[in-house]
């Protein structure tokens, strides 16, 4: 089982993001203050469970946290300051939310930003090995998963309820055939081989 955060003396909240990759809808943060002595079996790295456990680890998260906040950056945010910097902002929108707030704080990956002075510390891979971390990996995954499943009915054709807005063949091949929507990333290379959209 994983340790549940970095300092046991600390209140530290776990931080991570979702959808940096994708092509379209948000890059969505989420910062979680777990209490001490809390664990669960199954909490691990989002990509590693199926979607059944991560909706159930979901509910489990939500209901015995401390306090957790979940953000979405939208798109035209990412396209003015880049997929890092937004991703980085989502966390600390969430992290703001958090209440109380922590005293340190634990970081999925290798880049953020002081968030006023609170102590940090950057963690590679760090939703496989700490419980505070995967449960923020959880719920940034869930909650954009259902808002790209929300955006799937206004544009089914993209299938987003099935690729998220992932570089997937299907979706790439949509693109081409339909063209970008308001939900797509104007910043992000949409085709292969493409050198800019006129959008």
């Amino acid at each position: 089982m994983l340790p549940l955060k970095i300092h046991t003396d600390l209140l530290e909240c776990g931080t991570d993001e979702a959808g940096r990759g994708c092509l379209s809808g948000p890059v969505t943060a989420a910062a979680v203050l777990l209490p001490d002595g809390f664990s669960h079996p199954l909490l691990n790295d989002s990509k590693q469970l199926s979607e059944k456990k991560r909706l159930a680890l979901k509910d489990i998260i939500e209901t015995e946290a401390l306090s957790f906040a979940v953000v979405h950056v939208m798109m035209d945010e990412i396209d003015q300051i880049n997929i890092l910097n937004a991703s980085i902002l989502g966390m600390h929108r969430a992290i703001e939310q958090l209440e109380p707030q922590p005293e340190f704080i634990a970081i999925d990956g290798n880049r953020f930003k002081p968030f006023y002075k609170i102590p940090y510390e950057c963690v590679v891979k760090g939703d496989g090995k700490y419980q505070h971390i995967a449960a923020a990996s959880i719920l940034a995954k869930t909650h954009r998963d259902i808002y790209m499943a929300s955006l799937h009915e206004e544009f089914p054709a993209y299938n987003w309820k099935q690729n998220k807005g992932y570089p997937t063949h299907e979706h790439r091949a949509a693109i081409k055939k339909y063209g970008p929507t308001p939900y797509h990333r104007k910043s992000f290379r949409l085709l292969p081989g493409q050198l800019k959209f006129n959008l």
